[in-house]
């Protein structure tokens, strides 16, 4: 009997941890299968702390081969999915397509981010759901900051310090908290003009920040942000946007070059493609995570809709810490329908939640127990490296690196504008051109006019000015560097045969002369025309008439086979044919 197919599809929260106790509890006995664009786990709650340069960005990713050695990882997207044949189609990282054959599917796809219809922001506006974005981020603002330092008329320095953050929500109250430390340990270091600081805007719809959460965290991020110098407008969002700024519904221009939309997310759209009951965009099924009709078929995290047996008639938030344990409880079902277990209902207790604001400073609730300040920020950061998966000790080494050593505000330039585009299906990929562009001609030595393998390789030499014997052997260093070495027998015969550089050029003569060759033969060194005419004296003008071209002469003088040296002082070269006969007549060429 062959072993059960578990497909998994998304490494997300939900997706990650049900392939995690999956594997677990198959041991070897079910073959699963991860399909994710990326090889990595995504931390997302830390990515804030990425863009405003806190954590280096392989400490928030953890990797799927790593943490999950019982499972087969497939990297590429989902294109479609059908039901019928069971089998999932898919697009790899290089564009080949593909199909996996499943008996068990687990639909975990997570989300995207939310669009309005909102004129400019998909063309100037950009999200802040996958790494890419993050990095993208981290390096904009320091190159406004730095632009704006530059920068002869204020207000175009004013602009480029200037970030508004769209949505107060868990994502936007932090990016803003971040941004704002960020952009202020900048300028303490590197002034910009007299009184000009960065300006940081806070926007929402809603009555006031955090509004998906209880009152005290509210009211503590809110009072943190303002008193940081965060610009909070509750009630007001974007009615426009152009590429010098964006138009406020309050009919303000905000002159900027930065907009960070954090409005919300949006589920996967591959949910919507199967063509089976939503709800808002997100797949229905029952408290067991399975979908209806289709008990093959699991669904967790943002892309399904779970029944919340806390509030009937509601459904679970889009949140981390549902997805996180809703995939443990479609791991157990999925096992349960295998014959292995009992099936059992999607439950949940709120714990609390926890907002990290920057620096000490926080807001938390665990337990139902209000915290505020130092307190609050150990309870959250002891939160994210409990909850973390793995790399709990390198980010911890990065908070204590952090706390007393300034950041590095360096601009990397890896993600470009547009490469993170704001409506995009996979916002944890970085968008790439279709095709690889052309070699261009560019005088500039790096980037995309950068010189080739040929044009990089050296190339004989075929006139110029003789070296002088100070300049070296030209093969890297100099005749005197030997480096400890003994002087080889091919390094002393290359010697004598080119002009000893040791006895001077008389032995060279003086050897030509015992061989019966004439002292006024061609230099063996490479010599430019121009040299050979100081020598010899300008040459005859050449006939006016345009003779036949005479065949090439053969040399005069071949290279003779290489001797021991020490032989050769005791004992003469036999003469050869070439070298005993009789000299040609002199020419002006070969003086």
């Amino acid at each position: 009997m062959s072993r059960p197919r578990i497909v998994i599809v998304g490494a997300g929260f939900a997706g990650y941890r049900t392939a995690k106790e999956l594997s677990r509890k198959a041991r070897g006995k079910a073959d699963i299968t991860l399909l994710n664009p990326t090889d990595y786990f995504l931390y997302l709650p830390l990515l804030p702390q990425v863009a405003a340069g806190i954590l280096e960005p392989r400490r928030v990713t953890v990797s799927l081969s790593d943490t999950l050695p019982r499972v087969r990882l497939v990297l590429g997207e989902a294109d479609g999915i059908d039901l019928d044949g069971r089998t999932v189609h898919y697009t790899d990282p290089e564009g080949t397509g593909g199909t996996l054959d499943y008996d068990r599917l687990v639909l975990a796809a997570g989300s995207v981010n939310k669009l309005l219809p909102i004129p400019g922001v998909a063309e100037h506006a950009h999200g802040f759901r996958g790494l890419p974005e993050a990095l993208y981020l981290r390096d904009h603002v320091t190159r406004q900051v730095e632009l704006a330092r530059a920068a002869d008329d204020p207000a175009t320095c004013a602009a480029r310090c200037t970030c508004v953050v769209v949505g107060a929500g868990y994502t936007g109250t932090e990016v803003a908290a971040q941004g704002q430390l960020f952009t202020d340990a900048q300028v303490r270091r590197h002034p910009l003009r007299k009184g000009m600081r960065p300006r940081w805007l806070l926007l929402d719809i809603a009555e006031r920040v955090l509004p998906e959460l209880d009152e005290h965290l509210s009211r503590t991020a809110d009072r943190t942000l303002r008193e940081r110098g965060v610009e909070v407008r509750m009630g007001t969002s974007v009615k426009e946007a152009t590429p010098d700024g964006v138009l406020l519904t309050d009919g303000e221009f905000v002159e900027t070059r930065s907009l960070v939309w954090c409005v919300g997310v949006r589920p996967d759209p591959l949910a919507e493609s199967l063509g089976l009951p939503m709800e808002r965009g997100r797949l229905l099924v029952d408290p067991n995570l399975q979908v209806p009709g289709r008990p093959e078929v699991f669904a967790c995290g943002d892309a399904a809709a779970v029944p919340d047996l806390e509030n009937p008639g509601q459904f679970t938030p889009m949140t981390a810490q549902h997805a996180w344990r809703q995939g443990r409880t479609a791991a157990l079902n999925v096992a349960a329908s295998l014959g292995a277990g009992v099936r059992r209902p999607y439950d949940h207790r709120d714990l609390g939640f926890v907002v990290d604001l920057g620096g000490v400073k926080a807001a938390a609730n665990p337990l139902g127990v209000p915290l505020s300040g130092l307190a609050a920020g150990a309870v959250t950061r002891g939160y994210h490296l409990a909850a973390m998966p793995g790399n709990r000790v390198r980010v911890a080494a990065d908070w204590l690196l952090d706390a007393v050593l300034p950041r590095q505000a360096v601009q990397l330039g890896l993600v470009r504008s547009w490469s993170v585009p704001l409506d995009t299906a996979s916002p944890e990929l970085a968008r790439v051109p279709g095709r690889p562009q052309a070699h261009r001609q560019s005088d500039a030595r790096s980037g995309p006019g950068a010189a080739t393998e040929q044009e990089t390789r050296p190339r004989r030499r075929t006139t110029g000015r003789a070296r002088p014997w100070w300049s070296g052997s030209g093969r890297g260093r100099p005749w005197w560097s030997s480096r400890g070495r003994s002087l080889t027998r091919s390094r002393l015969s290359r010697w004598r045969l080119n002009g000893s550089r040791l006895n001077g050029r008389r032995q060279n003569r003086s050897r030509l002369s015992r061989r019966g060759l004439s002292r006024r033969r061609p230099s063996l060194r490479r010599t430019s025309p121009a040299v050979n005419r100081r020598r010899t004296g300008p040459a005859p003008s050449p006939p006016r008439t345009n003779p036949a071209p005479s065949p090439p002469k053969a040399n005069p003088l071949p290279n003779p086979p290489r001797t021991d040296p020490t032989v050769s002082r005791l004992k003469p070269p036999a003469p050869s044919s070439a070298l005993t006969r009789t000299p040609q007549k002199e020419t002006h060429e070969h003086r």
